[in-house]
């Protein structure tokens, strides 16, 4: 049942035209599928009577003709054409066009985008940061594709559960809690009075300093050791040592999330440690379905298809045969918690792609104890790796991994010029915010635009510039617009479905009308890139518009101006709409 507000697409209206033309002409043909696309040749192409003539054994230029009989006058149609063994070159009419934008138009927050009939509750594990660790550029894309994805299915209706993953237990603890109570004044303020990057610089030093200590002190580490056993029992000392960690790391991490413009709260915050409760009975669980075995005094699951080099089986290790658990037995918690308690219908992890035999294992372990099943998928949206200019991973002159707030404040700088460069009439204030927007937005667009599962090349030359597939073009092509509407005096964006449409305002009009489908595609695929090539597309017809078809010149007639403001300005609300799901702001000026 159509939610109130959504509009059918021109593309689903025809597709069900053409549907029931097919019935109505050809009966003995079943169900069948128009195959519509878009063409060159006219507004869309249909192909499916090749398939329905080797079906039934007929001529399909013949059956095609049929077809085009049984279509009703007065429709979307304007015109329509055999061609070659059987194509379906199809025009619509500038009044369809006009009307359904109207439709669209006047759904002033979702644009006629329809909910997801389907939609369930997707847990979705992101941004996963480290406690007591910076932030690098290989943090990077699991928090921008994870907003975005998240804020897309949002839109779409689903019910969507953040979760932040963090790295806050291991053994690594030990030695930071233990070296702190030997060197007591090493974090000596308050907690929360440094902002976030003296937080993390105060970590970072006592990290250096106790490792440097456990890699040279062997009654150090033995004590170290100690204290991770502490830390596991539940030592109230060490426990509170531990909390401080991770506290000063929040403080960091929140400083870092705000710069990269996405919300993050501490109720999404679920790292290692949240599980912890859970991992004995996940063992046990697993072990006694015999789903998990034991095997040299770990407790593995085995798999068929996963072997070593040497050809011998590669287990996951649920339990460690010290009885110690892994990221296995945390993942698989998570999973159980995730569907049981959350009612998670997906599970939707944004990591790194090196991970996908890790995934692949888990997720199939999950399924054989029955907290995968029909109801409930789990998904790695697995992304590739951030690389330099010179095609290698992105490091720094002296080989060192780049620090995520170094890369933004790097993107925000060359931003600044670009804005300066362009501004007329912005105060320093403006500047200074237009700057941080589009520096950030250049950042993820330049991630989002690339298929996740693909390497791509960091340079920021080529992120801020005004010309190409940048956040930047998509973002002028915004402020144009709205300086357009801005200039328009008492004329006001309204349609006229009984004018022609030159040809650069049908192009710009077909293409506004598939905003819904493209953001459909987007979440039922996890593809965010795809919506980044549509706004880019939109913005370039849009350019093209501009160019070709004036609307506040005198010689231009005040039903045409009207209409073009109203191509104009739906153009912009959908270019805002689009980006703001991509986690983009599009300024109003630039």
């Amino acid at each position: 049942m159509p939610e109130h507000g959504s509009v059918n697409s021109l593309a689903s209206t025809l597709q069900q035209q053409l549907a029931d033309a097919l019935t109505a002409a050809l009966p003995d043909a079943g169900t069948a599928d128009p195959l519509l696309r878009r063409s060159d040749r006219a507004d869309f192409q249909a192909n499916g009577i090749l398939a329905l003539a080797k079906k039934l054994k007929g001529n399909p230029r013949e059956l095609a003709s049929q077809v085009t009989a049984a279509i009703p006058e007065g429709g979307p149609i304007k015109e329509i054409e055999v061609s070659g063994p059987g194509f379906l070159n199809i025009t619509l009419s500038d009044r369809a066009i006009i009307e359904t934008l109207a439709a669209r138009a006047a759904d002033e927050d979702r644009l006629g985008v329809p909910f997801d009939d389907a939609a369930g509750t997707t847990v979705i594990d992101y941004a996963q940061p480290n406690v007591a660790k910076e932030m690098h550029v290989g943090h990077l894309r699991s928090a921008v594709i994870g907003d975005a994805m998240a804020q897309i299915l949002e839109f779409s209706g689903e019910s969507v559960v953040r979760r932040h993953h963090i790295g806050d237990w291991g053994t690594q603890f030990g030695m930071l809690i233990q070296y702190l109570v030997e060197h007591p004044d090493e974090l000596s303020h308050e907690d929360g009075a440094e902002d976030g990057e003296a937080a993390m610089s105060s970590l970072n030093r006592l990290y250096k300093a106790s490792r440097a200590l456990f890699d040279s002190d062997e009654e150090f580490k033995a004590r170290s050791r100690d204290r991770v056993v502490a830390l596991q029992a539940g030592d109230e000392e060490t426990l509170a040592m531990w909390q401080r960690f991770v506290d000063e790391s929040k403080i960091y991490f929140y400083s870092v999330f705000n710069k990269l413009d996405m919300e993050i709260s501490d109720p999404d915050i679920v790292g290692e440690s949240g599980y912890n409760d859970m991992l004995e009975e996940t063992a046990r669980l697993l072990e006694e379905s015999g789903v998990a075995v034991r095997s040299e005094g770990a407790l593995c699951v085995f798999f068929d298809d996963v072997k070593g080099t040497d050809g011998e089986p590669v287990p996951l290790i649920v339990q460690k045969s010290n009885g110690g658990f892994g990221y296995a037995a945390t993942d698989l918690s998570a999973i159980r918690d995730r569907v049981q308690n959350l009612k998670a219908t997906t599970l939707l992890y944004v990591v790194d792609a090196r991970q996908a035999l890790h995934f692949k294992m888990v997720f199939e372990t999950a399924r054989r104890a029955g907290w995968l099943n029909e109801d409930v998928k789990a998904v790695h949206l697995a992304f590739g790796t951030v690389l330099g200019k010179d095609g290698k991973p992105f490091k720094t002159r002296a080989g060192e991994t780049v620090r995520l707030e170094d890369l933004l404040d790097e993107a925000i700088g060359r931003a600044s010029t670009v804005v300066r460069e362009k501004a007329k009439d912005l105060t320093e204030d403006e500047i200074a915010e237009r700057a941080a927007q589009v520096g950030i937005g250049a950042v993820k667009y330049a991630d989002l635009s690339t298929s996740a599962a693909r390497d791509y090349k960091f340079d920021l030359d080529q992120m801020v510039s005004l010309t190409g597939d940048t956040s930047v073009y998509i973002q002028y092509a915004h402020a144009r617009s709205r300086s357009i509407k801005r200039k328009a005096g008492e004329l006001s964006p309204r349609p006229h479905p009984e004018l022609e449409l030159a040809p650069a305002e049908r192009a710009l009009g077909l293409h506004l009308d598939e905003f819904g489908e493209v953001v459909s595609e987007v979440a039922t695929a996890y593809e965010p890139h795809k919506l980044a090539a549509y706004l880019y597309q939109l913005s370039s017809l849009f350019t093209t518009f501009y160019d070709q078809c004036p609307v506040l010149k005198a010689e231009v007639p005040g039903d045409v101006a009207e209409n073009r403001l109203f191509l104009s300005d739906l153009t912009a609300r959908t270019l805002h709409r689009g980006m703001a799901l991509l986690g983009i702001r599009t300024p109003e000026r630039l």
